[in-house]
């Protein structure tokens, strides 16, 4: 299966987004990242408010609006040196969090892209991803962590919930995406950005 091209490009638009942020230091920003009980909450989209952005309710809550987009990927920019590239749902780099994703590449098409097709049953998918601390140390680098994934579809009321399991690398966690049963749309997600953070939960609005 052909792959899809890098993320490069998005994680250079990362760096420019940070670079534009502000003046709030990066580790006073680092430390400010903390979670709440609140927003740490797990559950059902919430009715979507008007306008665009995306709401990063966890591990801090942000506000982040777009400032780049390509296609069906985007780079997303918020207070706090809070920056965020995806691809349709998918976050596929980060920065301004106490672990970096820098890098995401598919093996393949993502089955993420039409949840409706999901819906009780499973499709398995692999990608390899790039990850980095804060700091960027070489010794916080790992490169090319490859990850086997299953996903599967359900119903939740009038919402299709996929649950994504992965592991590789050493590493093993479960995203999960709220899409409308209607559109397929992806509205709220919970999922893994590196080793020791809590999952960022995202709602779009």
């Amino acid at each position: 299966m052909a792959k899809k091209p890098g993320l490069t490009i998005l994680a250079v638009s990362l760096a420019t987004a940070l670079a534009a942020c502000g003046d709030t230091p990066a580790g006073e920003a680092l430390r400010s990242l903390a979670p709440s009980a609140t927003e740490t909450e797990a559950g059902a989209p919430s009715p979507a408010p008007q306008g665009a952005g995306l709401m990063l309710l966890a591990p801090r809550r942000v506000l982040l609006v777009p400032v780049s987009e390509a296609g069906d990927r985007r780079v997303w920019r918020g207070v706090g040196n809070v920056a965020l590239a995806t691809e349709g749902a998918r976050v596929v780099a980060t920065a301004g969090l106490a672990r970096m994703v820098m890098a995401t590449r598919f093996d393949g098409p993502d089955p993420l892209d039409d949840p409706r097709a999901l819906l009780g049953r499973e499709a398995r998918a692999r990608r390899t991803v790039d990850l980095s601390g804060a700091d960027r140390e070489p010794g916080s680098m790992r490169f090319g962590v490859a990850l086997d994934c299953t996903l599967r579809g359900q119903p939740e009321a009038g919402w299709i919930l996929v649950e994504e399991r992965c592991r590789g690398g050493g590493l093993s966690f479960t995203n999960r995406f709220w899409a409308e049963a209607a559109s397929g749309t992806v509205r709220r997600s919970e999922q893994w950005a590196g080793d020791g953070l809590p999952l960022l939960v995202i709602e779009i609005r």
